[in-house]
């Protein structure tokens, strides 16, 4: 089984992830992506790489993240495996 050092979906380390990654359906840990994108099976975002990215900039924006270092953190998203396929 491959191991990930960081979210398949946002990028975030799974380190800093507080549940340690999502949920699968039958409630097991997933260690592709944290608990933030994942939950119960299910992608907690619905939309497209190009609005999942400004969602999560805006999200660190309002933590307290400058725009630069939000831009920097959410660039390379569309290189994830979730999104990889997609676009």
């Amino acid at each position: 089984m491959k191991t990930y050092k960081y979210c398949q979906s946002c990028g975030m380390p799974l380190s800093k992830d507080p549940q340690k990654g999502g949920t699968n359906a039958d409630g097991s840990i997933n260690l592709k992506f944290c608990s933030y994108c994942f939950q119960q099976g299910e992608f907690t975002f619905k939309g497209s790489v190009k609005e999942f990215q400004e969602f999560c900039r805006q999200k660190m924006i309002d933590q307290g993240y400058s725009k630069l270092i939000a831009w920097l953190f959410t660039r390379g998203m569309n290189r994830l495996e979730r999104w990889k396929k997609i676009e």
